[in-house]
């Protein structure tokens, strides 16, 4: 039974705590959203809403020794559970993004009833369940206290062990790594460096990639109770990994001393641009003529971003990318000083603080996010135009 219980709870955390709700990973019914939040609070890590927005901020400022929660460069026992009993204010938490945990009726009552739903299904069902075969005392010891230590030293594993310890196929943008004796503890959670692409359902994204969370979202998704799974496309997934082989081999490259070009062929990652170079006049034209389309843009190094077609898939959500939009100065033609004083996000602030918030302000953004967004750029800002 302890090993029931301690799955089951550790299942509420991964597939509910962390995927659907932190990651908005996939969208469910509200019986698999219940199900989700009474299995969590039965692994005494807090409501969803506290759970949710630590790990939204760890991801924002992953590895940072002040705004990351649990920040792996703060040592071991610090991530490991250190974080939980010396940090209690965190003065950008109030720049996550919360509107869809508080608009949620679920995450709602299970926060304001947190403390008697965990000890209900923490501690008092154990021996309840116990009673039937006659050992409700040692069913309280091992499904009860023993189960919960095993679920809390997991998750905190993946906070602080996968952190230190393990392979990185994806990304070094950050110390998370992959290891499978974590996979094997955590239902899938251990295959951490897959976080590059935190949208993503899957912790393992290949077949036979240790993660019964993702085997578990997908046969509840054939029932017909899970839906809009989101993916990382295939491509971007190939280019992360090819990205590190050639990290490996610059590394290889000056440990022997070797000529670079000769042994990595040059740099597939320079940033090039050969598309159109716009006046500040055709940033508002563009903006003017998609005005009322729900279109989004953004101006980031000196380029337009069009992230129309992302809004759904950028982790953060849609209304943070339209809150650094840019909004039309007028009808008229316009020189870059008026634009630049002129054109707004969505909030009032300049459109220079969308490279504040990309480059570090809002996130940490990853190779691969900042590859993304080299796609989705359609002009290069001129001043000599």
């Amino acid at each position: 039974m302890a090993v029931v219980l301690w799955q089951l709870a550790s299942l509420g955390i991964t597939v509910g705590y962390h995927r659907l709700y932190s990651h908005r990973a996939f969208q469910a019914s509200a019986g698999v959203k219940l199900l989700a939040a009474l299995l969590g609070a039965s692994a005494f890590q807090g409501s969803i809403k506290w759970w949710c927005l630590r790990h939204r901020l760890h991801h924002r400022f992953t590895d940072d020794p002040v705004h990351d929660p649990y920040a792996a460069t703060r040592g071991l026992l610090w991530s490991h559970m250190g974080w939980i009993f010396f940090q209690s204010h965190y003065t950008r938490l109030d720049r996550i993004e919360k509107s869809d945990l508080e608009r949620d009726p679920i995450v709602n009552f299970q926060h304001r009833y947190y403390v008697p739903l965990a000890v209900s299904l923490g501690l008092i069902l154990p021996p309840v369940l116990g009673t039937l075969w006659g050992d409700p005392y040692g069913a309280f010891v091992w499904g009860g206290l023993v189960a919960r230590l095993f679920i809390w030293h997991c998750t905190f594993l993946i906070n602080s062990l996968a952190h230190w310890e393990g392979l990185q196929p994806y990304s070094d943008d950050n110390t998370s790594k992959t290891n499978l004796i974590l996979a094997l503890l955590t239902c899938g959670e251990g295959n951490h460096n897959f976080h590059a692409f935190p949208h993503d359902y899957r912790s393992g994204p290949a077949p036979f990639d240790w993660d019964p969370s993702k085997w578990v979202i997908l046969l509840i998704h054939r029932l017909g109770f899970i839906y809009g799974l989101r993916i990382a496309r295939e491509e971007d997934i190939q280019a992360a990994k090819a990205h590190m082989i050639r990290q490996e081999t610059h590394t290889t490259v000056r440990q022997l001393s070797l000529p670079t070009q000769d042994a990595a062929g040059g740099n597939e990652d320079e940033d090039k641009w050969s598309g159109e170079a716009w006046t500040w006049d055709d940033v508002n034209q563009y903006v003017l003529a998609r005005r009322g389309t729900g279109a989004c843009m953004v101006v980031i190094d000196g380029y337009v971003v069009d992230v129309t077609g992302y809004l759904g898939e950028h982790p953060g959500g849609a209304a943070f990318l339209r809150r650094y939009s840019v909004s039309a100065i007028k009808k008229g033609g316009c020189d870059k000083e008026t634009a630049a004083q002129s054109i707004q996000d969505l909030t009032g602030t300049d459109t220079e603080s969308a490279n504040w918030a990309f480059h570090g302000g809002m996130n940490k953004h990853s190779h691969a996010a900042k590859r993304r967004m080299r796609e989705l750029r359609v002009a290069r800002i001129s001043d000599s135009i």
